[in-house]
């Protein structure tokens, strides 16, 4: 999520925000909650995000965001919510089909719309989110004119997928994460324990070793060149495993060496990172109003 997050603040005006009425679904302990809303910001920011560049916020420092989701569900059918893949999954596995995750959507619907925004990057799991929101917004400018601007995804490259500890893609929902800001003796644990074969549609089909998860995230932090010759050495079996695993581990560590820096000095300088967000909140809640008049002066709120 963050290398195409650092390319768009490039491109344009660009805005994340760290989604906390979102995680409400799955985190109902406050302490743990404040606590990943400030590690996500610390994160973003160790990764490169800059707050010159990209506005960062929190989603619910933006209370406009939770009114436009209320109109918004006036457009979304209760069965077209329950009939998408990402609800039906996450029910599978487990979770209580609340109100909340049922309109899910509506609620990212209202993060995307509110902000005028044109391009919503995205994976493929999510992609089902965004043509949601291109829908609602086209169901609520009929006969009301262009109040909501309707989005474009952008859809990350296949190859960027990232597996995880198990070889399936990599997500907390799941528990196969690697955790990249971990001390040294526990990151290289979890790559020493990785096992199986990355579940990766564009990964060369040569054979089995060609998906190995450790293969394929050390071809994710190294040159071309780097990762074509160890691909090619790891397939005429000129190590093992082991030695890959090692060498996965060695690419990670460096790779992330930098960003664990900068992680070590904000996590040193939290009144810094309040108040990026605090600023970001700002520029985001006037972007917001905006939005919002128009929306409620088209609906008869005003």
């Amino acid at each position: 999520m963050v290398q195409p997050a650092l390319r768009l603040q490039d491109e344009g005006e660009a805005l994340y925000f760290i989604a906390d009425y979102h995680a409400l679904i799955s985190v109902d302990d406050p302490r743990v909650l404040r606590e990943n809303s400030l590690n996500l910001a610390i994160d973003l920011l160790a990764c490169g995000l800059d707050p010159a560049k990209a506005t960062l916020f929190r989603q619910s420092e933006v209370p406009e965001v939770t009114e436009l989701a209320w109109i918004l569900g006036t457009f979304a059918p209760v069965e077209t919510l329950a009939n998408l893949q990402n609800y039906k999954e996450r029910v599978a596995r487990g979770a209580l089909p609340n109100a909340s995750l049922l309109t899910y959507p509506v609620l990212m619907a209202a993060d995307i719309l509110l902000y005028d925004s044109d391009t919503v990057p995205v994976g493929l799991d999510q992609l089902e989110h965004v043509e949601a929101a291109r829908e609602i917004a086209v169901r609520f400018n009929e006969g009301r004119g262009e109040i909501l601007r309707v989005p474009v995804a952008r859809i990350k490259d296949r190859s960027t997928v990232v597996p995880g500890l198990d070889g399936q893609k990599m997500s907390k929902g799941n528990d196969n994460t690697l955790a990249v800001f971990e001390e040294e003796k526990l990151f290289r644990k979890a790559i020493m324990t990785l096992s199986g074969i990355a579940a990766q549609e564009d990964a060369p089909k040569n054979s089995n070793a060609d998906h190995h998860v450790a293969l394929v995230l050390h071809r994710l932090v190294t040159s071309p060149g780097e990762a074509a010759a160890v691909e090619e050495a790891f397939s005429r079996r000129d190590f093992g495993v082991g030695e890959l695993k090692k060498r996965a581990f060695a690419a990670l560590w460096e790779y992330f060496a930098p960003m664990r820096m900068r992680r070590a000095e904000l996590v040193q300088n939290t009144d810094f990172v309040h108040e990026v967000l605090s600023k970001g909140a700002e520029k985001a809640r006037a972007i917001a109003q905006q939005t919002m008049e128009r929306v409620r002066r088209a609906m008869g709120l005003r």
